[in-house]
């Protein structure tokens, strides 16, 4: 979906904003969301919902990062466990924390009700792109995604079907869709070796549907980074290794980057996040690698390329 297209849905999405819940103060312009608040949007006839970080002071035209959870969480879990709010406040850009319906991404093959339902997760964050734009002075040219596990697959889809984004950075995912028309764009993976669920070398993970059929059975981290190689006609990788981080840079005409981070026997985990012991306890999940803080190295690779 094109960016003009994403001017015309913003002039008549319907945005809802509910009371704020926390860091409101400062000073902003009038009509302006407080500086954190959860909204809702109409997109396929329903509504959806996302949690908004601006930062106190904040004057624009300023970047925006959207941060999609991974499987079984939602934005207030995102939020909480990724640091996002803290980079924001000293990168001076703004958050947003969309919810998946049912704890979950349409990202292609996977995952769970939006995938069996068809949902249209790209439209969805398509509009609040758009309405988060009609209210806030964002800058176009910097609008980025992240996202982590099913929600690195859907940024990955984003970046497929839309063109919406600068850059986009999937943690602990892989590809599940069409990516036959992708428009070039800049894009930096992070992925443990020893990930169990989302295999870095491929094929089937882990967990399961109830079917018994594997969750995740997608191309390896490796082959998703040379296709965008490819996308990009990016020159050769150099590659790079510093204890348990190796990071393979291609640097692409137009400014843009494909790289790929891996950390040595980590597993399915966004590093640098907060531990979750619930996780750890009930998914079996590794506490996270401290190897890398991965939020600051994808703000740092989202504020060198613009679109």
């Amino acid at each position: 979906m094109s960016r003009r297209l994403l001017r015309a849905l913003s002039a008549v999405v319907i945005v809802l904003a509910l009371p704020a819940l926390a860091g409101c103060g400062g000073h902003r312009a009038a009509g302006a969301p407080p500086a954190a608040s959860s909204q809702s949007v109409q997109a396929g006839g329903v509504t959806r919902t996302f949690h908004l970080y601006r930062p106190d002071g904040l004057t624009g035209p300023a970047p925006l990062v959207v941060m999609l959870h991974g499987g079984y969480g939602d934005g207030a879990q995102a939020e909480r466990a990724y640091n996002w709010d803290a980079e924001a406040d000293a990168g001076r850009f703004v958050v947003a924390y969309p919810d998946g319906m049912d704890r979950a991404w349409n990202a292609g093959t996977c995952c769970g009700m939006p995938k069996n339902r068809n949902i249209d997760d790209v439209g969805f964050i398509t509009a609040m792109v758009g309405a988060i734009e009609g209210q806030l002075p964002i800058d176009p040219a910097r609008v980025y995604v992240t996202g982590m596990s099913n929600g690195a697959m859907m940024a990955l889809r984003l970046a497929c079907q839309t063109d919406l984004f600068a850059a986009v950075a999937p943690v602990a995912g892989t590809l599940l869709t069409d990516c036959a028309h992708a428009a070039p764009t800049s894009v930096l993976q992070i992925h443990g070796t020893a990930d169990d669920r989302v295999p870095f070398d491929g094929g089937p993970g882990k967990a399961t549907t109830l079917s018994g059929a594997p969750n995740v059975d997608g191309p390896s981290v490796p082959a998703v980074n040379a296709m965008w190689r490819a996308i990009d006609v990016c020159g050769a990788a150099v590659t790079s290794t510093a204890g348990a981080v190796t990071t393979q840079t291609a640097d692409c005409p137009g400014g843009r980057t494909v790289e790929l981070i891996s950390v040595a026997s980590a597993g399915h985990q966004w590093p640098g996040g907060v531990p979750s012991p619930l996780a750890q306890r009930l998914g079996d999940l590794p506490p996270p690698s401290t190897a890398l803080n991965a939020t600051d190295v994808i703000w740092r690779f989202f504020s060198a390329h613009r679109g």
